[in-house]
């Protein structure tokens, strides 16, 4: 079946060159983001210093959640719509497209309007101290504002690729990484808006990717497009019912999303507590790192969910398999890679955030490379955490990232660093992995290859 989907043939096309011909732009566009991330983070390091740092890594986690929104959304309509993609029925794939988009901005929304009500208790609540308040407020303050657009564009990227237009959905990306750079330039350094000005360029930049979102399912459409909903009754239980269930599918990586939310919560009052506001600009060098780890694992799930949940609609158990060994190969390779990067270059990687003359820099250039033993483990879970929720099994995928991102995170952060010292603290995430990994091994957590989905 090709619906004129860029010529993409998910029923009979070799499951490893659609993945590749998914994976090349969703990649770039992966990358536009890690580099945004990475320069991001060295402007504001080198232009306010290390107390703006730490005061990203206090609002970071309330972006996290927002961004959960998106995802969830995002993944959990994809697979509702991939599977009624599989079966002709492209009205009911319309309207879920629809749905989502409603659902994702009117959740999005109300949290951004609490958040603005409530920005220092906000800031407080994260684990930030008096001196930082005024600061983490000020950067929160404007993400919140261009956040509705942000998340539109996240949910948007993983629609637009279903619809067999991943280079569009790449450009959304890099049009937004560019801008915020040259943004982010532009604002800390000649206007000197400092911390603000950061968040303005994200929340400028983001918001023109919403807005090319809006704009290729306004005009440039292949077959999923928007449909114009009713406002009966009926029509706005069953709205209700297909929101639930898109939710439920991507709950898990909502989950996942807030889990680095958790990990970064739980760092920073850890690191608070041991090392102080420079423990937690260390920190925030890890937690720049983290989301570069979990994007280069999600592209491989954003590649290869449309392959995995058609052919769970039509219940292919040989194609199921041969993706799921494709994953968990590529999987493996990212993460050795990324992993060795990280403890071989911690001193590169610490200085592109940090001043050598800080004291955070010290802390985290001996820290970064504990960190760094638990990528491998990072990339493995998030892949087949990814692969459950394409296969409608979300309770599976729910407990596993409960598991990593908060039964066994936030023990591990209060018990290392009393038997390990300094060296624990840094060794609370990987640990965490690790023992998640360990119980998905030992328990053989592996989907029904033989099974229908039931979406809505």
């Amino acid at each position: 079946m090709k619906d004129n989907r860029d010529a993409i043939d998910f029923a009979n096309e070799p499951v490893g060159h659609i993945f590749r011909q998914l994976l090349v732009p969703t990649v770039i566009g992966m990358l536009s983001v890690v580099i945004l991330n990475l320069t991001d983070g060295a402007f504001v390091g080198h232009g306010t210093g290390a107390n703006g740092l730490a005061a990203i890594n206090i609002a970071a986690p309330i972006f996290n959640i927002l961004s959960g929104i998106g995802i969830m959304f995002g993944i959990g309509s994809s697979i509702v719509i991939s599977i009624h993609l599989s079966r002709r029925e492209i009205k009911a794939a319309n309207i879920n497209v629809t749905q989502a988009f409603i659902g994702c901005l009117g959740i999005t929304i109300l949290c951004c309007a609490l958040i603005l009500c409530n920005l220092a208790d906000t800031c407080r609540l994260f684990g930030s101290s008096e001196t930082l308040v005024p600061l983490a407020s000020g950067y929160l303050k404007w993400i919140s504002i261009g956040s509705p657009l942000m998340i539109l564009h996240m949910t948007g990227t993983f629609l637009i690729r279903l619809d067999g237009s991943p280079g569009y959905a790449m450009a959304t990306s890099i049009v937004g990484t560019v801008l915020n750079i040259f943004l982010d330039w532009l604002f800390i350094f000649p206007l000197g808006w400092g911390l603000a000005g950061a968040a303005k360029a994200t929340a400028i930049s983001f918001g023109i990717a919403g807005l090319m979102v809006v704009w290729y399912f306004v005009s440039l459409p292949r077959t999923i497009k928007l449909y114009r909903l009713k406002f009966s009754v009926k029509s706005l239980r069953l709205t209700l019912r297909n929101l639930g269930y898109q939710m439920k599918m991507g709950f898990s990586a909502m989950l996942g999303e807030i889990a680095v939310c958790g990990a970064v919560i739980a760092g920073n009052y850890i690191f608070a507590h041991y090392l102080g506001d420079e423990g937690v600009a260390a920190y925030s060098v890890a937690c720049y790192c983290f989301p570069v780890i979990f994007m280069t694992a999600n592209a491989i799930v954003e590649s290869a969910q449309p392959i995995v949940s058609f052919a769970y609609g039509v219940n292919n158990a040989m194609r199921l398999r041969e993706s799921r060994r494709l994953m968990i190969h590529w999987a493996v390779g990212a993460g050795l890679v990324c992993g060795a990067l990280m403890i071989i270059c911690a001193p590169f990687v610490t200085m592109l955030f940090l001043d050598s003359t800080e004291e955070a820099y010290s802390i985290c250039v001996n820290g970064l490379p504990y960190f760094g033993t638990g990528v491998i483990f990072i990339t493995l879970n998030v892949v087949i955490v990814g692969y459950l929720q394409s296969v409608e099994q979300s309770l599976k995928a729910t407990l596993l990232t409960l598991l990593r991102g908060y039964i066994l995170v936030i023990p591990s952060f209060i018990l290392l660093p009393r038997l390990l010292g300094e060296v624990g603290i840094w060794l609370a995430i990987p640990l965490a992995e690790f023992l998640t990994f360990v119980i998905i091994f030992c328990f053989k957590v592996k989907p029904r290859d033989r099974n229908y989905g039931q979406c809505k």
